[in-house]
């Protein structure tokens, strides 16, 4: 019992420390995710370099797959480019076992001292990598304890026995998928194989079913992204498993060639494991590579539905067109265009999670507002070229309002994200609203709905109509905002609703007001641009 309990609280170590790793480069890697997208997509090679990259630092294949789901399923990887960073993802998380056979588990108090002591410093250079050098030293400092605890079970008849079972395919295969299906961590079972057979515990003949079953267990974690994701992330998610079958099978018919060619690259049983483990992933990739654009075509088939991806760069800002300024102006007001329609998109999506909460869809928001602030960042560097020439002053108060618009919509993005957390929180904390609460939101929801629409269009077409359509509904939000703050209090104190469900009504509200707030500085901006057009 002693032993066993060891065991479980070294998985619990390992887990801890690979959340906690992934969470920590994920916080590294969401400030660059435009960067890793720019290479991740523009071959099937750099994307499977991408997959193998991004799971050496998560140190987790599952983390990496399930970040390729949400993106897809945000719109900001095609499905066809997550195809390779899935195949990539599986050869990289092969590393972790190699780390095992290497003994990092030996010098992982290291790891874990070292990370600890910087961490202890406090200053968030520090602070930060030394959070991911501790957590990287005690995923190992986990096995290590699993290879201690297990030792004095060589001696124990049901413990052997149990894996002399696992020579039987189906069994060591369905130990495996179980196994790697509950912890969400392929590297455990593979690891615990080669921990085993360092002390002549497993035979490759052993391990390899288990292998085999932990390759298909990974693919947990991005079904289960996939089932929160849209239809094109859901083709990921599935793909992911395909691959994994297909590889286990291939190597299921060839299983004693299989053997004798581990068994000829190496004589220790721990580093087999680990080149079983790095082959089959390897026959996935090849068996899968050249023939992704065919796959994507089949997938597209057996999941029907649309396949929409954001682009992230801006689509009409060409440095050619500086030298013309006035078209130059006409391709920022395109990309406004695009910039205040993707914030509408989330703008939509949030309200609905306020009565419907979706995981996947509150990631999917994070995702696109990273596109609007690339946006904004990219619109006001390409105003600042055109500023910097000799423009004329109706072109210069042209780029002004521009400015100032490109910042309004990322902050409507920034107040709509928000919403979305407060969403997350009401559902978390089981909070509802009451019947009257949901009617006043619903009601300013539609006014600031109308208002991002005109806001929109105004982007498009200066209209006098839509500017004092939303110049009036401006006013009438501010007093409806008003009106249910009041009602709210008076609900309140008649012990209609609790204290924890109208700190995120009255929150929602400010944030509903702020949006319609910059609807109206972007009415009245492109209000004095036309007038003073008119005047010049």
């Amino acid at each position: 019992m002693k032993e066993i309990l060891i065991v479980i609280s070294s998985v619990v170590l390992f887990l801890v420390g690979m959340v906690n790793l992934s969470s920590a480069v994920r916080k590294i890697i969401d400030v660059r995710i435009k960067e890793y997208i720019k290479y991740a997509v523009e071959k099937p090679f750099y994307g499977l370099v991408t997959g193998i990259i991004s799971t050496i630092v998560f140190q987790s294949s599952s983390a990496s797959t399930a970040l390729t789901v949400g993106l897809v399923s945000a719109g900001l990887i095609s499905f066809y480019s997550s195809l390779a960073i899935i195949l990539g993802a599986d050869i990289g998380t092969t590393l972790t076992v190699q780390f095992v056979v290497w003994h990092f588990t030996e010098i992982s108090p290291v790891f874990i001292s070292i990370g600890g002591l910087l961490w202890l410093v406090n200053r968030s250079r520090w602070k930060m990598a030394g959070q991911i050098i501790f957590y990287f030293g005690l995923i190992f400092f986990g096995l290590g304890l699993i290879s201690q605890a297990v030792e004095p079970l060589k001696n124990s008849p049901a413990f052997v026995n149990l894996f002399k079972q696992t020579q039987n395919p189906f069994f060591g295969i369905g130990l495996g998928i179980a196994v790697t299906g509950i912890i969400h961590a392929s590297a455990i079972p593979i690891s615990i194989m080669a921990l085993l057979a360092q002390q002549d515990l497993v035979s490759l003949e052993n391990a390899l079913p288990v292998i085999m079953g932990a390759n298909i267990g990974t693919t947990v974690t991005a079904l289960l992204a996939g089932a929160v994701a849209t239809v094109s992330g859901k083709r990921s998610a599935l793909s992911h498993l395909i691959f994994k079958c297909m590889g286990v099978l291939l190597c299921l018919l060839f299983m004693p060639q299989f053997l004798v060619l581990l068994k000829s690259l190496s004589s220790s049983v721990a580093q087999q494991i680990v080149l079983g483990h790095f082959l089959i992933n390897l026959v996935i990739v090849f068996a899968f590579i050249f023939f992704l654009r065919p796959f994507a075509g089949f997938m597209q088939k057996v999941l029907k539905g649309e396949d929409e991806t954001l682009p992230i760069w801006p689509e009409f800002l060409n440095r050619k067109d500086l030298s013309d300024a006035g078209k130059a102006i006409d391709n920022v007001q395109k990309e406004l265009q695009r910039e205040i329609i993707l914030t509408q998109k989330m703008f939509i999506k949030a309200v609905k999670l306020i009565d419907c909460p979706q995981e996947g869809k509150q990631r999917d928001i994070s995702y696109i507002e990273i596109v609007v602030n690339n946006l904004r960042a990219q619109i006001v560097k390409f105003l600042w070229r055109i500023s910097a020439q000799h423009t004329s002053t109706q072109l210069s108060k042209k780029v002004f309002a521009f400015t100032a618009i490109a910042g309004d919509i990322e902050s409507i993005g920034n107040h709509t994200v928000w919403i979305a957390e407060l969403a997350k929180q009401k559902a978390e904390g089981k909070i509802k609203f009451t019947e009257s609460g949901k009617k006043e939101l619903q009601e300013i929801i539609s006014l600031v709905n109308h208002n991002l629409d005109d806001a929109m269009a105004l982007v498009e077409v200066s209209d006098h109509e839509k500017i004092s359509g939303v110049i009036r509904r401006e006013d009438e939000i501010d007093l409806r905002v008003k009106e249910a703050r009041d009602k709210h209090l008076k609900r309140f104190h008649n012990r209609l609703c609790t204290t924890e469900a109208g700190v995120i009504f009255v929150e929602i509200l400010i944030h509903l007001e702020r949006i319609s707030d910059h609807c109206t500085n972007i009415a009245e901006y492109i209000l004095d641009t036309h007038e003073k057009n008119c005047a010049l």
